[in-house]
């Protein structure tokens, strides 16, 4: 992994409109009393997996019961659905305790959050899509978990469930009985037991993994995905002068907060606040960036794809808007070909675009959300191969990349 000297670091924070970003060198220091749990404690959460789930999974996959289980879950899509019989008595009885919302979880703000998600759908979509999805390859161990696992050597089948998780969340009715979200969320990590069962089995993953002693996926590999997602995203739409109330900034956390606990991170991990979020991304996310051959691969793959939805851009201006909302070195770490007349044309357009919708919003606050639903239904449609526009089964995995 490249080695990032602390003005480096502190440049490439503020690119990404993450401040207040820690010296590499110090050991985590994030204290939980800015958590929910507020419990004052200091854990390092690299150390800590998923112990609710992770033998369940490791014995499913060892007497072979994973391909019923999927075939199970196919009709279990809605929250409102009970889980699906046949299953093996003991996941059954897992999925029984899980599949619901946390005691704390508050219903008003996550309305208030779809409503946000409404609103802010476009933006979302970009800054997910070109931002966090790319920003994801230059996170070397996620880089290296996905390029190993099953679905790296299918990005598109990978990048559409990926695409249905955040689907999913963003919808109007995420946790809602007739939504998706927490049933996407059981399956999905369920799917990270088995990749943190399977991986340490894959010879190339252990050769270039910098975890050797530890499983891929922890909690701390988590909250990284999420500082790379929710925080990453707020501070941009921040500094972008995107208008937010006070309630919508909390609601928008509040969503991300039951996301994470439903993938099985611990309570005392996850921030109470932005600003306790911002203070946590500076340990977990902005030290750790760096490229990877892997990375590259995969970087490469997704522009592919993305330039294959017809949206009316060359691949220049996706490389250009890709370096425009991460930072040119990012950019140049994943070696994006330069189109300066493209980069033009963002940092003169974006802004104007952005002072044009703002100020239209209030005067028509359904119309963009139309559009916005029709690009990403469009996305999906095409990552499915014209099967669904809503929809990808998300399915846990019985090995690793071919070959790996």
């Amino acid at each position: 992994m490249q080695n990032l000297s602390r003005r480096r670091v502190l440049t490439l924070g503020a690119a990404l409109g993450l401040v207040g970003v820690a010296d590499p060198a110090r050991a985590w220091a994030w204290s939980s009393a800015d958590s929910i749990a507020a419990t004052d404690t200091v854990t390092d959460p690299w150390g800590v997996w998923d112990d609710a789930t992770d033998p369940l999974v490791a014995s499913l996959l060892e007497n072979g019961q994973i391909p019923a289980v999927n075939t199970a879950f196919e009709s279990w899509i809605n929250n409102g659905d009970p889980v699906p019989g046949g299953l093996p008595a003991d996941l059954s009885a897992y999925l029984q305790r899980v599949n619901g919302l946390p005691s704390w979880a508050d219903q008003a703000k996550l309305n208030r959050g779809a409503q946000f998600n409404n609103r802010m759908s476009m933006y979302l979509f970009l800054l997910y899509g070109l931002g966090s999805g790319i920003m994801s390859t230059v996170i070397p161990r996620e880089a290296r978990n996905v390029y190993y696992s099953e679905g790296g050597a299918d990005m598109k089948s990978r990048a559409a469930k990926t695409f249905t998780y955040g689907y999913d969340l963003s919808a109007a009715d995420a946790f809602q009985p007739s939504g998706h979200f927490v049933v996407t969320s059981n399956k999905t990590r369920l799917t990270h037991a088995a990749v943190r069962h399977l991986l340490p089995q894959s010879p190339a993953w252990r050769a270039v993994t910098d975890d050797q002693d530890f499983l891929p996926i922890s909690n701390g590999d988590i909250l990284v995905t999420f500082h790379s997602l929710g925080t990453y995203v707020h501070g941009r739409l921040s500094s972008w002068g995107i208008r937010m109330s006070s309630a919508e900034q909390d609601a928008y956390l509040h969503m991300w907060q039951v996301a994470l606990h439903l993938l099985g991170v611990r309570d005392d991990f996850i921030p109470a606040s932005w600003a306790a979020a911002r203070r946590q991304s500076s340990y977990v996310l902005t030290p750790i960036l760096a490229p990877t051959p892997e990375g590259r691969n995969l970087a490469d793959i997704l522009f592919g794809l993305t330039g294959q939805i017809d949206l009316g851009v060359t691949r220049g201006f996706l490389h250009e808007f890709a370096r425009y909302v991460l930072s040119d070195t990012i950019g140049d770490w994943l070696r994006l070909p330069r189109d300066l007349v493209a980069r033009g044309l963002i940092e003169v357009g974006w802004p104007a675009y952005v002072a044009f919708r703002e100020g239209l919003s209030p005067v028509v606050p359904n119309g963009f959300a139309m559009f916005d639903r029709l690009v990403r239904g469009l996305a999906m449609l095409f990552l499915n191969n014209g099967t669904s526009a809503t929809y990808t089964p998300i399915t846990i995995p019985t090995g690793n990349r071919p070959s790996a």
